[in-house]
């Protein structure tokens, strides 16, 4: 089982053609709006008790929600996604994040920012006649600007 995609040849048809990437945790893409880890106020960046960020993002033809986080330099960093209509691809250029998302399960990847800057996330798997405008950002921040997790800060770099 090597990649994203693999196939069973099955007499004449092909059986299992389709793996997620990473770990397999599957999820409702109809109904995960509504309540649990990706309802719209869980969204985004949070402080962890053990002093690690969890990030969490959706993506929806054609954008990322939310579509910018402030996240702390120097601190380790899981990022959380799903897709609640096609696949997409999540990309933080200059780092070791690369991942599919994939309706109907949750990606996970883990990076640490050692610096502070802003990092702009393309969508690179084509998703339909928007993509090229689904970007989002992170800003990451010094450890100590880092402000407390509450709802309003889970986003603080994004239009309210």
């Amino acid at each position: 089982m090597l990649g994203f995609m693999m196939a069973i040849v099955v007499g004449s048809g092909i059986v299992n053609a389709i793996h997620p990437p990473s770990n397999v945790e599957p999820i409702d893409p109809t109904t995960l709006h509504l309540g649990g880890e990706f309802a719209e106020s869980n969204l985004g960046a949070i402080r962890e008790a053990d002093g690690s960020l969890t990030v969490r993002m959706v993506a929806d033809q054609y954008a990322f929600v939310p579509d910018c986080v402030e996240i702390a330099a120097d601190t380790p960093i899981k990022f959380r996604l799903t897709s609640i209509d096609v696949v997409h691809g999540f990309l933080l250029p200059a780092t070791n994040v690369n991942t599919m998302v994939v309706p109907g399960f949750v990606a996970e990847v883990r990076t640490r920012f050692e610096r502070p800057g802003v990092y702009r996330m393309p969508c690179n798997e084509f998703c339909g006649p928007g993509h090229h405008g689904m970007w989002a950002r992170v800003n990451v921040v010094p450890k100590e600007q880092f402000g407390a997790s509450t709802p309003a800060r889970r986003t603080a770099c994004a239009q309210q």
